[in-house]
């Protein structure tokens, strides 16, 4: 049965930022993230959340930090007991969803890698025939794979929605020669990310990275292809020419846009239905990629 959904974490005197999904607690040398169960889509925070969706997205992160232990990242434990907690923490409520990780002076860009035409770069190529300025062949159907994995960089917003940029603009952001480093990283972690979960029977369509810089060198940061990060298609049922059947929150997105609602007001409440179908589906993606049951 599903446990109620953590909604928003407490840490009595600790200094925290709350993203979109994840509370960022402030422990001076180090962080502790907590991913709660909140769901986000079109830039809104949606109700109610998703029971357990927090620890998935925590669990198969740790997942991919450990397959991809070869390129630096930021993770340093699973245990919040690691930290210097007040002594009420809750730690049944924050067990499996923390990480305590390095503090970083985070890149503020998105790195979006698209290896697939699908979401914002299919409207784009149906308008410019290009994702993102890059052009793409002519004749292409939705959901069709590209012909080379392409880096299409993205702002990173706070609130509301990241925008796509040009590469050209990030490298004058933040130099040339480590806007290389991240894209070059970001190819190659989507690439070997892409070709095992093809194996698992899931086609990662695309994915975002970010990054930190520690040491003056470039560590992988946050949550790593999830559900959240990410779109899973089930193999099995892959068919390009329109959308696809998804492991991930585009199925959220899909039934928002059956609603009436305009985007720019508090949107619906979530049905119990969708809230369980969701659940189901980040439960299923993790269980394909690692072959294994999620349990904390």
């Amino acid at each position: 049965m599903a446990s109620s959904a953590l909604i928003e974490s407490s840490l009595s005197g600790i200094p925290v930022k709350r993203g979109k999904v994840r509370d960022v607690y402030d422990f001076e040398d180090r962080l502790l993230f907590v991913a709660t169960d909140r769901i986000s889509a079109f830039d809104w925070i949606l109700s109610p959340g998703i029971p357990d969706k927090g620890r998935i997205l925590t669990q198969i992160s740790r997942f991919w930090f450990e397959r991809f232990k070869e390129i630096p990242n930021h993770l340093l434990s699973m245990n919040p007991a690691d930290l210097p907690l007040p002594d009420q923490a809750d730690l049944d409520v924050l067990q499996g969803r923390c990480m305590v990780v390095k503090k970083t002076e985070v890149v503020p860009f998105e790195c979006v890698v698209r290896g697939y035409l699908s979401g914002s770069g299919w409207k784009d190529y149906l308008s410019t025939q290009a994702v993102c300025g890059i052009e793409l062949p002519k004749g292409l159907q939705q959901s069709d794979p590209l012909p080379r994995p392409l880096f299409t960089p993205a702002t990173k917003a706070e609130t509301g929605h990241d925008e796509n940029v040009s590469f050209q603009t990030m490298s004058d952001a933040i130099g040339q020669e480590l806007a290389e480093r991240l894209r070059d990283l970001s190819i190659q972690i989507y690439q070997q990310g892409s070709d095992y979960a093809r194996e698992r029977g899931i086609i990662l369509a695309d994915t975002k990275f970010e990054f930190g810089i520690l040491d003056g060198k470039p560590i992988l940061i946050d949550e790593v292809l999830t559900p959240d990060s990410s779109r899973f298609w089930p193999a099995e049922r892959y068919e390009p020419g329109g959308p696809q059947p998804s492991l991930d929150k585009q199925f959220v997105r899909d039934w928002l846009e059956t609603t009436t609602w305009d985007k720019n007001s508090p949107p619906p409440e979530l049905p119990e239905e969708i809230v369980s179908k969701t659940r189901e589906k980040y439960f299923e993606a993790f269980r394909m990629l690692t072959g294994m049951e999620c349990v904390w």
